[in-house]
């Protein structure tokens, strides 16, 4: 499962000369957060391919970062007042 995780993570590139240096899919300038909004906004990979031209690995590729980035993200819960 790791395997496969940093192979879809290897997907994503962030280069500062493509949209300011959001991720976005290798090879395309189709941002992770537009994937992932577009899915919660109840896309399914069939529009996601159709409108992106982008593969289910990709689709799978954005949500793996979105998840990542979720997990590396510290949250320091503040005392009830």
């Amino acid at each position: 499962m790791e395997e496969n995780r940093e192979a879809l993570l290897a997907r994503i590139v962030i280069d500062p000369e493509i949209q300011g240096g959001r991720p976005v899919i290798r090879g395309t300038r189709v941002p992770v957060a537009r994937i992932v909004g577009a899915l919660s906004a109840g896309a399914d990979f069939a529009e996601i391919r159709e409108d992106y031209g982008l593969d289910d690995e990709d689709v799978r590729a954005a949500l793996a970062y979105a998840a990542k980035a979720i997990e590396e993200t510290e949250v320091h819960v503040l005392p009830a007042a």
